[in-house]
Formats: structure tokens, sequence, C-alpha cells
């Protein structure tokens, strides 16, 4: 198939091009490099499967294609926050867009939204039905109501123009070519024990999050496209780690001499984060299988090789 990836350069895009080229797939990737980066995509530049093209979806694109799947986002607090209209538009401009086009050339479109949308959750562990606890004018909003948007507008367009979709919800993903930048706690934590410096830790520690290794979640990601249910659908790791555990296998992994320092917690930090996979288990049968102990190694020995060619690693385990 000729298959569209938006942010295709990015952490998730890459390693699902990654997949789909190796199935013999066409693709187009598309990304404007906001957090994308052409070295996650350099094995395939040559190819004659594969196309990149530089483009900012809040601006319309002509292409055919038989599926769209719409990842373009940033999906970290540090860079969505940066710049929150951008990211409002991203969400709302750039997946109407996305779904004009596939509505044009009659693709299926594949919607990643996120756990976010859950927002600071009353129910534990979250289903599909939960509609959420989400501050609307809050400093996160930017991107938790603009993939809530994102899946209103995927839904309308379903219903009234009979496009073709698949909407999965994002639970913490990790793995190699995360930014080090990015603020999310798995690379904060792997970046500052490789630095030799603290370990920070906001908050007790005893907020929870899950963590899915990105193999895991790319291989739900094609499950859902290429199945019969229109979603959402939660894809994550059911396995509830508290962030102060992260952080101590972080640690332990890399410089167990390491300290660990307390920070007051962010505002809108959601206290628990866990799947409830029912739906992925039994309609796409899919549930994770890479534990955190070999997904961190794998994650931390991608980190150490980057940033020792940037002389940034202090610590050589």
């Amino acid at each position: 198939m000729r298959i569209l990836v938006t942010g295709g350069a990015g952490f998730l895009g890459s390693h699902l091009i990654d997949r789909l080229m190796t199935e013999g797939h066409e693709i187009i990737c598309l990304d404007n490099f906001y957090t994308g980066h052409k070295r996650n995509i350099l094995q395939w530049m040559n190819h004659p499967n594969f196309e990149l093209i530089r483009h900012d979806i809040t601006e319309p694109i002509r292409l055919e294609v038989d599926q769209i799947y719409h990842l373009a986002c940033p999906a970290s607090p540090v860079h969505y926050q940066y710049n929150p209209v951008k990211t409002v538009k991203t969400n709302v401009m750039g997946t109407m867009n996305m779904l004009g086009l596939a509505k044009r050339v009659k693709a299926r479109f594949f919607l990643a939204s996120t756990s976010e949308v859950y927002g600071d959750p009353d129910v534990h562990p979250q289903t599909e039905e939960y509609r959420g606890n989400v501050n609307p004018i809050g400093l996160r909003s930017c991107y938790d109501e603009g993939k809530r948007i994102a899946e209103t507008l995927t839904f309308d367009y379903h219903r009234q123009n009979g496009v073709d979709v698949r909407v999965v919800r994002i639970f913490n993903t990790y793995g190699p070519r995360m930014l080090e930048n990015d603020g999310r706690v798995v690379s904060n934590f792997i970046v500052q024990a490789l630095q030799g410096k603290p370990l920070t830790v906001y908050g007790d520690g005893s907020q929870t999050r899950s963590f899915c290794y990105v193999s895991d979640l790319i291989d739900g990601f094609i499950r859902l496209m290429n199945s019969d249910y229109v979603g959402p659908v939660n894809i994550g790791n059911p396995g509830e780690y508290t962030i102060l555990q992260l952080a101590e296998a972080v640690r332990d992994m890399v410089d167990p001499t390491a300290e660990i320092n307390f920070k007051p917690l962010p505002s809108d930090d959601p206290r628990r984060r866990r799947p409830d996979i029912t739906k992925a288990k039994t309609l796409l049968n899919w549930e994770p299988t890479v534990p955190l102990s070999e997904g961190l190694k794998l994650t931390i020995d991608d980190f150490r090789s980057r940033m020792s060619k940037s002389g940034q690693v202090a610590i050589n385990r």
C-alpha cells in the first residue's frame, strides 16, 4: 500500500516507518522537523519506496495514498507548551487537513490520540468509556483539549462524511530515539544519570505511570489500523510503576551512587495513569511483551551512544 505518516521523522513515526518499510509498503513521510529529526529516517532516504516531504500539516497538501497514520504533534510538555497556540493549530487544523485528504482520496485515517484525554482521572484504571477530567484552561490543555477535539473531528468526519477512521489512545511510551530534552520522565532520568547528576523526582514520587516499549506500541498501531474496529482503543502497558520506582530502576542500571532529589509537583500533573487494555486484548489480540527492565536497557544504550558522540556522558557503565 501507499501509506502517509505525518510526524514520520519523530520518535514514534520513525519506528512506525521502519515496520511499514520492512513490510514492503510505499511510504510518504511528512514532517516539519519541529521535534522530528532526519537521523531517525536516514536509513530509508535513498530507498525507492520512501519519500520525505518537509511540510507543516496546518497547511493543506494534496497526495494520493491508501492509508494515513496521523502522528504529527509535539507530545511532551516541554515542546507543546513552548508554543501552545501552534500545538492547538496542529491538533485542530492539521487534523482537519488530514481528514479532508482522507475524505478526498478515500484513504483509511488513523489518529494517534493520547491518554491525556483522560486528564487527571477519577477512574482507575482508565477504560475507553471514561470521559476524562481535564482542565480546559490549564498549561497542558493545548495538548489535552487539542487531542480531544482531534478525536471529535475524526468521529464527525466518520459519521458525516463516511471517512474510514481508527483512533488509538497512547499511554506513556519509551524507547530509542526519544529526544534528550523532551522533559518526559524516562528521558529525564536517563540523561541525568548518564551525566552523573542527581535524578529529579517531582512531588514525593508516589504518582504512577505505565510504561510501554515502543515496539509493542507500534505493533498495536498496525493491528488496529488493519482491523475492523474504529476505536478508540487504549494502547499501553497496564503494569503500573511509581515515578520513584522508575527513578530507582534507571539509577541502578546507570549509576547506583546517584542521588535522588525531590521537587514540587507541576500543576495538572496526573496522579495516576494506567490503561485498561481489555479492548486491545479482545479485539486486536494485542498486549505488551517487552518488560520494563529489558526496554530500559535498550533505551539507556541508545541514549549513551547518542550522548557519547556529543560528549555529554559522564557515566560509562
